[in-house]
């Protein structure tokens, strides 16, 4: 006869682990999500043109060159401050929608690839340069490019660690009402120095009137 065995149980992530493994993700997201939305505002393209004979030399933003740029940029370090203070559930939605951004971001670079000639002509025809003579990419296109490559790494990355990230203290949730009605809280003149703070720490309202 053979017996059953009972599956093994899953191993408990270890807390020092998952809190080295929080900060250095986090550092690594919130630092490329900076460079990233440092670089989609910088110079990316650099052209020269010829304006009845004279050379019209023209830096060309990123922002004027793929305007999407910047604005995801933005949006996926606005993602990593959300998944800093914001639980599971929240923090898999904002890795979600910053995963989406990186992936914008790193679309619009590529896009800007066979578009960079009509990109340089439009912007030289503003001083006059009927034509483009020179092109050249300058650095931070391609850092913006490499930012958000990383980005993507350190969101998915990210998003297969958070279940064993350390949360922030339910002290700072906003009170239920069930449970703050059954409290008793004496009031501000009657409770000692430490007393206070403790009940400050605690996420409660020395202040508050008592409960009958």
């Amino acid at each position: 006869m053979v017996e059953a065995t009972a599956p093994a149980p899953e191993p408990t992530p270890d807390p020092r682990e998952a809190r080295r493994t929080f900060g250095t993700v986090m550092l690594a997201g919130i630092g490329t999500a900076g460079l990233t939305a440092i670089a989609a505002s910088r110079t990316w393209l650099h052209a020269n043109g010829d304006a009845a004979g004279f050379k019209v030399s023209q830096p060309i933003s990123g922002s004027d060159a793929a305007p999407l740029a910047l604005a995801l940029a933005l949006v996926a370090l606005a993602a990593w401050g959300v998944v800093l203070v914001a639980r599971l559930r929240t923090r898999r939605v904002a890795i979600v929608l910053g995963l989406l951004a990186a992936l914008g971001v790193l679309a619009t670079v590529i896009d800007l690839g066979p578009h960079a000639h009509a990109v340089a002509a439009r912007e030289l025809s503003t001083r006059g340069a009927g034509s483009v003579a020179s092109l050249s990419h300058a650095g931070w296109y391609w850092l913006c490019g490499i930012g958000a490559v990383a980005q993507v790494a350190a969101l998915l990355g990210a998003f297969r660690l958070a279940p064993g990230w350390p949360e922030m203290s339910s002290r700072y949730d906003a009170p239920v009402a069930g449970a703050a009605a059954g409290a008793v809280q004496a009031p501000a003149e009657e409770l000692a120095d430490l007393e206070l703070w403790k009940a400050l720490d605690e996420g409660r309202d020395p202040t508050g009137p008592t409960a009958p």
